[in-house]
């Protein structure tokens, strides 16, 4: 073992380093997804945080450049139990340790997880530092001590879009998987439509344009004035990592486009449009970060699988006025969707475009079509 977990209670976890070799700072989280790492890797949600893989063999099937969510990771570390020591997949490009080289990932393997992620649900989201570089203890307790954690920083600010540019990326692969990804209908016309990003995931964009959308992505900070001149007919808020209220310089630009245009929000742009029109946010014990989640559909009674990658959420007790919840978590009765009652505006916590059950959650990127084909028509 040449490398450790260091949380800020003074618990350690010891491991073997793999990847970057070097130092990080972070919040430590867990997901008990089992499979889909780079998937998570790539997700800009998980910026900041040291994330711990619960199930147990890892970097089986490799890396390949269809299944990342962003440019490159923005996580602070990652830990994992069993590192396989070589991929065996026909789509993989690489294996796991090397990519987390190339991205400046500082790994740990041989990790008890199961020890760590009892840990972090039994004392809720700790600050942490992981380590494989060989900095003695005490320097590691120094830093950690002095790390204020990142519930205060604005991480939308560290991966959102530089500039304003256009989508035009879609499904790729295999015959058989692209078919199965491709929605059963398609509308007559093409909508315009402004993704914010705060952190988006490509799949995202990817059903969107699967249904024919022209979708441009704006930086999340971009003034309501400069969005509208793009002439939108529809808007997406996207997922986004950390505490939302520090994204608060975003909030006017939100409620201004969702009192004009048809609009959907996915995880923090739920969160941010909660809030944008009055609602509450807080902080989850330990979060939810999976790929099993039960989501109750109100409406419907229907039960959805569903992917989910948050640490925040909103006050189902306080939904800002105008707002009903649509969707309930059976977990722990969380709030995970909701839809204004006069308003083209909907959203959820949870991810649709990620497919764990498979396609449970796919019919709201329908619905947003529906939406702004009842505003503008579908010819």
């Amino acid at each position: 073992m040449d490398g450790i977990l260091l949380l800020d209670d003074g618990s350690v976890f010891p491991g073997k380093g793999f990847g970057h070799r070097g130092t990080s700072l972070g919040e430590a989280v867990f997901t008990t997804a089992m499979v889909g790492y780079q998937e998570v890797l790539t997700d800009p949600s998980y910026a900041g945080q040291i994330v711990t893989m619960t199930f147990p063999h890892m970097g089986n099937y490799g890396v390949n450049p269809e299944d990342v969510e962003s440019r490159a990771p923005a996580l602070a570390g990652f830990v994992v139990h069993d590192l396989s020591p070589a991929p065996s997949s026909w789509r993989a490009h690489g294996s796991l340790q090397d990519y987390l080289r190339l991205h400046g990932v500082v790994g740990l393997s041989g990790v008890d997880t199961r020890s760590l992620a009892r840990h972090c649900r039994s004392r809720g989201t700790p600050r942490a530092l992981i380590s494989n570089d060989g900095t003695p203890l005490n320097v590691l307790k120094t830093l950690l001590a002095s790390f204020p954690g990142i519930d205060g920083e604005d991480l939308t600010a560290r991966v959102t879009a530089r500039a304003c540019h256009p989508f035009t990326g879609g499904f790729e692969g295999p015959e058989g998987f692209v078919a199965s990804v491709t929605p059963a209908r398609v509308p007559g016309r093409s909508f315009r439509v402004v993704a914010l990003d705060f952190g988006l995931k490509e799949n995202i964009l990817k059903n969107l344009t699967a249904r024919n959308c022209q979708v441009t992505v704006v930086p999340a900070y971009t003034p309501l004035e400069e969005i509208l001149a793009l002439n939108p007919e529809g808007v997406f808020l996207s997922n986004g990592p950390g505490n939302p209220e520090m994204a608060a310089a975003a909030l006017p630009a939100v409620r201004g486009l969702a009192e004009r245009l048809p609009t959907f929000g996915i995880c923090f742009g739920h969160q941010l449009l909660a809030l944008a029109f009055g609602g509450k946010t807080y902080k989850l014990p330990f979060g939810h970060r999976g790929a099993n989640h039960p989501v109750k559909n109100l409406a419907t009674g229907r039960v959805e699988i569903t992917s989910h990658n948050h640490g925040y959420s909103v006050d189902g007790d306080r939904l800002p006025p105008g707002f009903t919840a649509t969707h309930t978590d059976l977990n722990d009765g969380t709030l995970e969707g909701m839809r204004h009652e006069s308003l083209p505006v909907f959203s959820v916590q949870y991810h649709p475009e990620s497919s764990p059950g498979p396609h449970d959650s796919l019919y709201l990127f329908d619905e947003f079509i529906e939406m702004m084909e009842g505003v503008y028509g579908g010819k």
